[in-house]
């Protein structure tokens, strides 16, 4: 008998913790889907952010072969495996779609002499590695865009991890630190009270929102790292959904089907506009070669930094 639809409740499983941008992608999507009926079951979110996120990851390897569960995460799923060890191979998932990809900003205090990117970088080549920038954990997708930066300018400075990237922006804010690269959503209320300036965006076009958000400045203000000298053409985050494994590709297609239809709803694009996230949907064959150019490309700067774990 061919599987056609889900016959008891979905589990979206969460892999970062809650509150996050992981946690509201989620659950925004479970809003739509039980709004909508866009499943006939009704779904639940539940936290597993235990190890850095892997722990979300590696009871999906357990439930191998079951339909009714679906992780959300991030491009970390599949780039974490390649620098730590972690307790699963991304073999042990099922890719089903990436959707709304994080933009990010290159900030610094406002209270701090950069004015510019420009400024930041000629003050962080004087330092000569005592500039703090500050990113949500090690290794992770602060860290990796740090590096990029490093390399794109020649400048050396000093990662400064903290737990979140909420918890960055408050030590931007306060001065202990004196740039970061959150996405959007994490400094715009530290930028609106005046504490944080945004320097430059890594896309390949500027935001396109005029409406102002801090005085009188717009997200369409900022200009492109690129126009700043940065030579980073693009630098994004996309939020990932995956099935188990051993699943059979009718019900992977489904969820394809239903993230489709989520994607379309006014509720979601609000949210993207919210968060000032891009909407990139990709599934199917197409997901499957973006996952491994994106391993790629990764593998070659792992390599170079030393991060690529050893087999």
């Amino acid at each position: 008998m061919h599987w056609r639809k889900p016959t008891r409740a979905i589990e979206f499983i969460v892999t970062p913790g809650p509150a996050g941008g992981t946690d509201q992608f989620a659950r925004v999507v479970q809003s739509v889907v039980q709004k909508y009926k866009l499943m006939p079951v009704p779904v639940v979110v539940t936290n597993k952010s235990g190890g850095a996120g892997t722990e979300g990851l590696i009871s999906a390897k357990a439930a191998k072969g079951d339909p009714h569960k679906l992780v959300f995460s991030t491009n970390l799923a599949y780039l974490m495996p390649m620098i730590t060890k972690v307790g699963y191979s991304i073999d042990d998932v099922t890719p089903v779609a990436t959707l709304a990809p994080d933009e990010f900003i290159l900030w610094s205090n406002a209270d701090g002499p950069y004015k510019s990117a420009k400024d930041l970088i000629a003050a962080a080549k004087a330092k000569n590695g005592s500039f703090k920038m500050g990113g949500a954990q090690s290794k992770d997708t602060d860290h990796i865009l740090t590096r990029q930066i490093e390399k794109a300018t020649g400048v050396n400075v000093t990662y400064v991890p903290f737990k979140s990237g909420g918890e960055v922006a408050v030590q931007l804010a306060g001065g202990h630190v004196e740039a970061n690269t959150n996405n959007p959503s994490e400094n715009i209320s530290h930028w609106r009270a005046g504490k944080v300036r945004p320097l430059c965006v890594f896309a390949k076009n500027r935001l396109p929102m005029k409406d102002k958000v801090a005085g009188d400045m717009s997200w369409n203000d900022i200009p492109t790292c690129k126009e700043q000298g940065i030579a980073i053409e693009e630098f994004r985050m996309p939020r990932t959904v995956w099935a188990m494994g051993d699943i059979t590709p009718e019900q992977s297609a489904y969820f394809g089907k239903v993230m489709a239809q989520v994607r379309e709803k006014p509720e979601f694009k609000d949210w993207l506009q919210k968060g000032l996230q891009s909407d990139m949907f990709v599934t199917g064959t197409e997901l499957a070669r973006y996952i491994a150019n994106d391993k790629a490309n990764h593998k070659v700067q792992f390599s170079q930094d030393g991060w690529l774990l050893k087999d």
